[in-house]
């Protein structure tokens, strides 16, 4: 690791040193991690990538299956009203395989695409919040993703035809003092003395699925290795003796999430139960969540579109003041944002979907952005789905009904929206890693020279090296950018590639500039770097959705629809982009830090009292 954590506290180290453990090198730059060095690497991403046609024939009639199945037994309104999914339609959800999408049809499975699996995630996210999170949470971080990735082809033997069977799994990782930090784990698992199997002792809280779960994985510390801490993931069969489920969590919303507190006291687990490997448990749940992120992104984007109709349909046909409420400049802005804005999150699960079928690429940058720039567009999106349906978006569907009024679910849907900023780490968190990644090149190159733990022979040969490789990458960042250069891409869109291509250059160059600036404290400037990943976000968006309007092919030249969705798309991100880059030059982020401690120190405790 290139990082320096000698200065740092030594929890912090510790921290830092499992998550770079478990994160795997990257080594080519993704199109949305290329933006961040001033590079378009669009190999991967244009022309747009599609489903191939068979594959995309064999998605189709699963997901004419499963949306026959959410129409006829999902009752989003009870069971929200109820906090249960009812067993018929676990067993109908079941039938259809919708426990199995990924898992191959040899272990009874449904044999789908990423990108077939995230269209059903779409459709859930129009139906039902809480179907929605009960099938993420078994497929995305629960046992079939990490089996498909990294299993045995005994593990996969044994548990892929259970989930054709209709089973569910789960993913146990935080308790009381463990969030988003691995390091603090205290989940222990200790070999027995034959080697053969380990000893679990602990305690998970907020396990999703973990009351309904026949099977979870469960991350523990195992024995330390090297003087450095070890996770491993285990998995945990929940009818194994010592494994008791202590609490289930109720939530805002999500009324129906199958969360709990589970105690493991003395549980035994064979060996062969370990996935991937002894100590390699952050691995998997990196890599898993790399894929696995994508889904809660897809489920916004039904989502976003239910509330898009909504919104068109009432605001056309509600009059007041003489007009269509639509025609009013402050609503139709809204109606203008939530249509472009839900575009473009489509056009990013897209792409990351059919990327991650090809694995030809890493998608880790993509991912993160996917997740953290769709949840927080649809929570704006369901918010202003309220504020234009008023008073009848925040009355329960219930209550509507009762009156004889058409329920519209907005109520609902607001709050279980909430959740999807924090579910998979939160918007914080996937800020901290996008920073992460975009500085790994640098790292790669200048990291050891101010590597205070790395020898003066390793650091002068890192002198040289930077030195070399900046002298010729600096300048090149301050070359003006005139075409698109993208073969193939349509005259229209190419304005909008060159002002991506352009603004790479200059967030690539204000990196650098920070970086020379703040030198190994910049990973203390949260709110600079957050600017910085917003930034490259944007890009990403722009090109995501330049990219798959290309592949419509019906433009028809300034007048076309597509056009009109993509300049929307383009207005939007353009203003952010150049919010952020002004922020970064002129911010009150050292005098709010300053006083927020005085805050913490108690200094204005007496503006609290209530009189």
């Amino acid at each position: 690791m290139s990082i320096d954590t000698s200065k740092m506290s030594k929890d912090k180290a510790a921290a830092l040193e499992i998550a770079e453990a478990g994160r795997d090198e990257m080594k080519d730059k993704s199109l949305a991690g290329g933006l961040f060095v001033g590079e378009l690497n669009y190999d991967d991403s244009f022309p747009f990538p599609k489903e191939g046609s068979r594959s995309a024939a064999h998605s189709k009639k699963y997901l004419e299956e499963f949306a026959q199945v959410m129409e006829e037994f999902v009752d989003a309104g009870k069971i929200d009203e109820t906090g249960e999914i009812p067993n018929e339609t676990l067993a109908a959800l079941a039938r259809v395989g919708a426990f199995a999408v990924k898992i191959p049809e040899e272990y009874g499975g449904r044999g789908l695409s990423q990108m077939g699996y995230s269209r059903g995630a779409m459709i859930t996210g129009k139906y039902c919040g809480n179907v929605a999170a009960l099938l993420s949470a078994h497929q995305s971080i629960g046992i079939p993703q990490p089996l498909l990735m990294y299993g045995t082809d005994d593990q996969k033997n044994k548990y892929f035809p259970k989930f054709a069977n209709g089973e569910i799994s789960a993913f146990a990782l935080t308790e009381d003092n463990v969030g988003s930090d691995p390091a603090k784990v205290e989940t222990v698992a200790e070999p027995t003395e034959d080697g053969k199997h380990f000893i679990i002792n602990g305690t998970k809280l907020w396990c999703t699925n973990g009351t309904k779960a026949s099977t979870i994985i469960v991350m523990a510390r195992t024995p330390d290795k090297n003087g450095r801490k070890q996770i491993t993931a285990f998995i945990v069969d929940m009818d194994m003796e010592g494994v008791e489920i202590l609490h289930r969590c109720r939530f805002m919303g999500l009324k129906a999430l199958y969360n709990g507190v589970i105690k493991f006291a003395n549980v035994k687990v064979p060996k062969e139960n370990i996935v991937l490997s002894e100590g390699k448990g952050m691995r998997v749940a990196l890599n898993t969540l790399n894929i696995g992120r994508l889904t809660v992104p897809a489920i916004c984007v039904g989502a976003a579109k239910y509330c898009v109709t909504t919104a068109r349909e009432w605001s056309s046909k509600r009059v007041q003041w003489g007009q269509a409420v639509g025609k009013h400049q402050l609503v139709s802005d809204k109606l203008a944002r939530m249509t472009a804005t839900t575009y473009a999150m489509e056009a990013m699960v897209e792409l990351c979907a059919n990327i991650a079928d090809s694995k030809n690429a890493d998608i880790r940058v993509e991912s993160a952005m996917s997740k953290m720039w769709a949840t927080e567009a649809y929570w704006h999106i369901v918010d202003d789905s309220m504020q234009i349906r008023s008073g009848r978006a925040y009355e329960t569907d219930e209550s509507l009904t009762s009156r004889g009024e058409e329920p519209d679910g907005i109520e609902r849907m607001f709050r279980d929206a909430r959740i999807n900023l924090i579910f998979e780490g939160s918007s914080e968190i996937m800020r901290l890693i996008l920073a992460r990644e975009a500085l790994d090149p640098h790292l790669k190159i200048a990291g050891d020279v101010l590597n205070s733990k790395a020898p003066w022979s390793k650091r002068l040969k890192a002198v040289v090296k930077s030195g070399l490789h900046y002298a010729w990458w600096y300048p090149k960042q301050w070359l003006p950018v005139f075409r698109a250069d993208v073969p193939g891409l349509v005259s229209e869109l190419a304005p909008y590639i060159r002002y991506v291509r352009r603004s790479s250059k200059r967030l690539a160059r204000a990196f650098f500039h920070s970086m020379l600036r703040h030198g190994p404290g910049l990973d203390k400037q949260q709110l600079l770097l957050s600017r910085l990943t917003e930034i490259g976000t944007e890009l990403f968006v722009i090109a995501s959705t330049a990219f798959k309007i290309n592949s419509k092919l019906k433009l028809k030249g300034k007048n076309g629809r597509y056009f009109h969705m993509m300049q929307a798309v383009f207005d939007i991100s353009k203003q952010k982009i150049e919010r952020n880059f002004n922020d970064i030059k002129s911010n009150p982020d050292q005098r709010n830090y300053k006083f927020a401690r005085k805050v913490l120190e108690g200094t204005y405790k007496d503006l609290e009292r209530v009189p």
